[in-house]
């Protein structure tokens, strides 16, 4: 016969209805509580019903995570973070994708849609207008953006512009002068925070050690491979080519280092190549990268937004900066002079 609730109280010490509000994450239960009820229930077996919760706190059990897109890696790790970690807490992912299949627009983010469907939204990385925020404003639900600060709601992201001079500083360490920047397009009409932030740490960069940016050196790669390398074949065509190349994505890198190839350019050794990411393909291919805690940003974002809703109150101005590191791998070295 299967564990009842009754069972698990009796075994943890306390009574039904401390056990389900333990076990449904809900607020007035110590954190000591509902650990012991947690390892109970787990002993026992016990499950709470997904639908008597439902029906008991009027709570869907249910977060919507919105995103530009959701084949793309960034966002297949994020998401997949945050499912994980609402999956241990009960509670299921809504995924809402924004994106046209061309990838050449955004669907309008129609927050009416999810009345009454979630408990709380994960906005990721997608920059909504103003219209859009006071809609989300509007459903008063725990909201969290990742990859960029919104006044009125929390946040987790990293230092864009912090971790774009570091890869930039790396090649001007290493004696390059003629840095080039494959990126998103300016005129793209899904636009992020991050890559603005990323192209501006590339200027700021080059300008402080006296370098004026040359126009023909800010070439789109819009976050793909294939455009990446599209990038490159522009770049490496020029009369003066650069001798390095940062991108604002791993994927992105993996496009250059692919032109390079066809090319017949040798890496490091006539071209460098430094991406941001962290992608799992970075290691096998050796590219030197700043790498970013995307899993973590994602699973981070989830916990903030399961504790606002134990907690019962207002998280409107928490943000939280996660750090970044560089990786030296193989495919960045000394300018050639």
């Amino acid at each position: 016969m299967s564990a009842r609730i009754q069972d698990v109280a009796r075994e943890a010490g306390v009574s039904t209805a401390t056990v389900s509000r333990a076990l449904r994450g809900l607020p007035n239960v110590s954190d000591q509580t509902r650990t012991t009820v947690s390892r109970v229930a787990d002993q026992l077996g016990y499950v709470i019903s997904r639908s008597a919760s439902r029906l008991a706190t009027g709570r869907t059990l249910a977060i919507a995570v919105i995103a530009p897109f959701i084949e793309r890696w960034f966002f297949a790790q994020a998401v997949a973070a945050i499912e994980g970690e609402l999956r241990q807490s009960g509670f299921d992912a809504l995924l809402v994708g924004l994106a046209q299949p061309d990838g050449s627009a955004r669907e309008p983010f129609q927050a009416d849609a999810l009345k009454g469907r979630v408990d709380g939204i994960v906005v990721l990385t997608v920059p909504l207008t103003g219209r859009e925020l006071d809609d989300l404003r509007g459903l008063h639900l725990p909201t969290i953006f990742v990859g960029a600060a919104v006044p009125g709601a929390m946040s987790v992201r990293i230092d864009d512009v912090a971790a774009s001079r570091v890869a930039t500083r790396h090649l001007l360490e290493l004696g390059h002068r003629r840095i080039a920047y494959v990126g998103g397009d300016p005129r793209q009409p899904i636009n992020f925070t991050a890559p603005a932030d990323r192209r501006a740490g590339w200027m700021a960069s080059l300008r402080e050690a006296g370098i004026e940016p040359d126009p023909r050196w800010d070439v789109p790669g819009h976050f793909t491979a294939a455009a990446g390398a599209r990038a490159a074949r522009e770049l490496l065509a020029l009369p003066e080519p650069p001798t390095a190349i940062f991108c604002a994505s791993d994927e992105m890198a993996f496009g250059v280092l692919a032109a390079a190839r066809e090319r017949g350019i040798r890496v490091p050794e006539q071209l460098s190549v430094i991406g941001i990411d962290g992608h799992e393909f970075a290691e096998l291919v050796g590219l030197t990268t700043v790498v970013q805690p995307v899993a973590g940003q994602g699973a981070l974002a989830a916990r903030m937004v399961l504790e606002a809703l134990r907690d019962e109150r207002e998280r409107g101005q928490e943000h939280v900066v996660l750090p970044t590191h560089l990786a030296l791998r193989d495919t960045t070295s000394s300018a050639i002079t």
